[in-house]
C-alpha cells in the first residue's frame, strides 16, 4: 500500500462523503459540543474517544463484510434502532433536566461522580446503537471496491475516514471548551440546554419511527 492509494479517485470520494456526513450536526457532535462547553475540553475528548471507538468497530465491520450480514437481518437493525431511539430520548431528558435548572453549575461541580470511563462509555454506546452508522459504513467501503471486484483500497478508506473522524470529532471538543465558548454557554445555557432536548428528542422518535 503506497501513498498513492489513499488520493485515487474513489478513495477521495469516500474521503469526502465521510467528512461531511461527521462533520454535520448531528447527535455525536452536539453531545461532544455540549460536553465541552459545560464539562470541559477533558471530559469532551474523552467521550469524542468513545465515539470514535464506536465507528472505528462499524468501520471495521464493514471492512470485514460482517456489517453486510448483519445489516439482512432486519431484528438485529430494529433492536439496534430501538436501543439508539431510547437512547437519545434519555439523552433529551438529562438536557432538559439542566435546562430547567436555575442556577449553572461549574464544571467540576457538573460533572463530579462521572468518571472518564463512563464519558467514554457514553460516547462509545451513542455510536453503536445508531443504526445509520452501519448503512453509512457500508457506502463508504463500497466506493473501496475496485472496479475488477477487488478490495485493495478498503483499507486506505477505513483508515483515512478514521483519522478524518478523530480530527472532526477533537475539533468540536476543542472549538468548544474554549474560554469564550464556555463564557457564551453561561450566558445561554438553558436556551441551548432546551434546545438541545428539542433536537435529541426529535432524533430519538425519528429513529424509533424510521424503517430502518
Amino acid at each position: 500500500m503506497t501513498a498513492s492509494t489513499f488520493l485515487t479517485a474513489d478513495v477521495l470520494i469516500a474521503y469526502s462523503a465521510y467528512f461531511v456526513g461527521t462533520a454535520s450536526p448531528g447527535p455525536s457532535n452536539l453531545a461532544i459540543m455540549s460536553l465541552a462547553m459545560s464539562a470541559g475540553r477533558k471530559s469532551a475528548l474523552t467521550f469524542a474517544l468513545g465515539v470514535v471507538s464506536g465507528s472505528f468497530f462499524w468501520a471495521l465491520l464493514a471492512s470485514l463484510g460482517l456489517s453486510a450480514v448483519l445489516a439482512s437481518y432486519s431484528e438485529c437493525l430494529v433492536a439496534i434502532k430501538i436501543a439508539g431511539g431510547l437512547y437519545l430520548l434519555w439523552l433529551g431528558f438529562k438536557s432538559a433536566h439542566s435546562a430547567l435548572r436555575t442556577e449553572h453549575l461549574p464544571a467540576s461541580a457538573a460533572r463530579q461522580g462521572e468518571p472518564l470511563k463512563r464519558l467514554y462509555l457514553r460516547g462509545l454506546l451513542l455510536h453503536l446503537t445508531n443504526p445509520k452508522a452501519i448503512l453509512v459504513w457500508l457506502s463508504i467501503v463500497s466506493l473501496a471496491i475496485t472496479p475488477a471486484g477487488g478490495t485493495s483500497h478498503t483499507a486506505p478508506v477505513v483508515l483515512g475516514c478514521m483519522c478524518i473522524g478523530v480530527c472532526v470529532f477533537s475539533s468540536y471538543a476543542v472549538l468548544f471548551s474554549t474560554a469564550s465558548a464556555r463564557r457564551i454557554y453561561v450566558s445561554i445555557r438553558r436556551w441551548f440546554d432546551g434546545s438541545l432536548a428539542v433536537m435529541f428528542g426529535i432524533a430519538g422518535v425519528k429513529l424509533l419511527t424510521s424503517r430502518i
